[in-house]
């Protein structure tokens, strides 16, 4: 590979001083450097083309809730931490720890963002390496550009949550299950039950992969002995994932929000993946027919030691959305990002399918490899080019469906130091811990024990009693509604939440108010002035930069 020029020509003596060049022709020659392995070049490049997708945009400029509860989680003292999983969110208790060590106390959303680019970009070389091992290099690097340019893997390879790192683990451990068929060991089966268990670890849902693996083993009709290593790695994660499942089970709670999903719920995950819409998304179906046909036409009564790039990717991308579809019929447990990590194996079948597709070509007019490698990266840059606008609004504030950022800048421009603030609800206080600096100085008026120290996401408010006592003191306060609350169809029924909206309406008066999408600061005051009873008692708790 041709990468530079050399100067080759003689010098007259041996004497180095000689500042005159000698007569005659300079000759040039290339420099070459070896040649990277096309194996090598397929893994690596998709994993290129992924960190610069993910580091493009990263920044946005705010968050929306999920990162702002990793934000507040991970700014925490570990002992902090331990307290809050022992309560609520255990199954992120590792992803907290993790990013905790990575902001070192800063509230840096890039820093947060990162380690999911760097996990999206191995996760690409991962794929890339499948499609090169079940296949060839050219289909593992289509399949890893596939993965790479798809808005679904951006999309959380931007997110401040751990679904990036669990599709980078459940690529691995796939990659891992694939090298444990065809070359089995004792420290093979070890090291991809190590993969599947730290994997879990991060998000438990993603022992899925167990399943699919395990259809993967009936497609390919593999032997006793891959079976025995597969239960034995399957039996080695239960067994280490039983106390996270015992700590999650009583923290069912947080997932009381999911409705039972049906096939409109479906059909969204399908063009999520698939490609929203348009040609690219029936492209995607073509092709994944085309790689299934493919392996049907091959034989299905042969007998496969080894198992193919269908009999891996197929279960892959379907048995995990199935089995959760099918529990949460009884127990709504279904989201989009909880089966991120099955979406590897649709690139893959695409990439299959491509790969099938031109083999099918007759021989007088199917072109040269090095024709068809280009052709097909082309397609895939088409398709980046047709979802292109799906890739610049995921980098926007208009990408997610909170914008804690532009509400933060609103109550950092409007509050100034020692003005009185109620979150309605407490849910309001993510944004301000989040952006600690829109609040600098202002007080707390509900607040009894911090989030830190009470082992919880928001903190504990004041009973309705004493925050009516608290109330009372005030002349104006500042009110800052999250999100929903500040419609007048909103309805609470938290006693504490009723009791704020109760004072409010009848003894204060609204003065004016600001407003961005994801929340709204209304300026409210007394009628009459505060209270006589307040001369004895302090009128609100200690500011909230003191409580922090």
């Amino acid at each position: 590979m041709t990468v530079g020029l050399r100067d080759t020509s003689e010098r007259s003596g041996p004497d180095r001083r000689e500042l005159t060049p000698p007569a005659g022709p300079r000759r040039l020659v290339p420099v070459r450097l070896p040649d990277v392995p096309p194996a090598v070049a397929a893994v690596l490049i998709p994993g290129l083309v992924m960190l610069g997708l993910g580091l493009w945009g990263l920044d946005r400029g705010t968050m929306w809730r999920d990162e702002a509860a990793t934000m507040l989680v991970a700014t925490r003292s570990l002992p902090e931490i331990r307290h809050l999983t022992g309560n609520i969110d255990a199954v992120h208790g590792v992803y907290y720890t993790l990013i905790h060590f990575v902001l070192g106390g800063q509230h840096d959303a890039f820093l947060m963002r990162l380690p999911s680019v760097l996990a999206a970009s191995a996760a690409a070389c991962a794929v890339a390496a499948l499609g090169t091992r079940l296949a060839r290099p050219r289909v593992g690097l289509w399949a890893g550009l596939l993965y790479a340019t798809s808005p679904f893997t951006n999309y959380y390879a931007q997110e401040g949550r751990s679904y990036a790192l669990v599709a980078a683990g459940a690529a691995a451990a796939t990659l891992m299950f694939v090298r444990c068929v065809r070359r089995p060991s004792v420290w093979a089966w070890a090291g991809y039950a190590g993969l599947v268990t730290v994997t879990a670890w991060l998000h438990e849902f993603a022992v899925l992969v167990l399943v699919a693996h395990a259809v993967t083993l009936l497609l390919s009709r593999a032997g006793l002995a891959p079976w025995r290593g597969w239960a034995a790695s399957a039996a080695a994660t239960s067994a280490s994932l039983w106390p996270l499942i015992q700590e999650t089970r009583g923290q069912s709670f947080q997932v009381a929000w999911i409705l039972t999903p049906g096939w409109p719920e479906a059909e969204a995950l399908l063009r999520l993946a698939a490609g929203y819409q348009g040609g690219v998304f029936w492209t995607t179906l073509a092709l994944v027919a085309a790689a299934v046909l493919g392996l049907a036409f091959r034989g299905r009564a042969r007998v496969r030691p080894r198992p193919g790039i269908v009999a891996v990717a197929l279960p892959l991308a379907l048995v995990p959305p199935l089995v959760l579809f099918t529990v949460s019929q009884w127990q709504p447990l279904y989201a989009p990002r909880y089966t991120f990590f099955a979406f590897a194996g649709l690139p893959l079948l695409a990439a299959a399918g491509a790969d099938t597709a031109l083999r099918w070509l007759p021989a007088r007019v199917r072109p040269a490899p090095s024709v068809q490698l280009g052709a097909v990266v082309a397609l895939i840059g088409l398709a980046f080019w047709a979802q292109f606008p799906a890739q610049t609004r995921e980098r926007s504030p208009e990408g997610r469906r909170d914008d804690f950022g532009a509400v933060a800048r609103m109550a950092a421009a409007e509050l100034r130091p020692g003005d009185e603030l109620l979150y309605l609800p407490k849910t309001g206080r993510r944004i301000t811990e989040t952006y600690p600096w829109a609040v600098a100085g202002v007080r707390d008026v509900a607040l009894e024990e911090s989030g830190a120290r009470s082992g919880t996401l928001y903190g504990v408010d004041a009973g309705p009693a004493e925050l009516r006592a608290r109330m009372a003191c005030l002349s104006r306060v500042w009110v800052l509604f999250d999100a929903e609350a500040g419609h007048p169809g909103w309805h609470t029924g938290s006693a504490i939440e009723l009791t704020k909206l109760d004072v409010l309406a009848k003894d204060f008066t609204p003065l004016t108010e600001v407003s961005r999408r994801s929340g709204l600061l209304r300026l409210y005051a007394r009628d009459g002035g505060p209270a006589p009873s307040c001369a004895a008692r302090p009128a609100t708790p200690e500011p909230t930069s003191a409580r922090h």
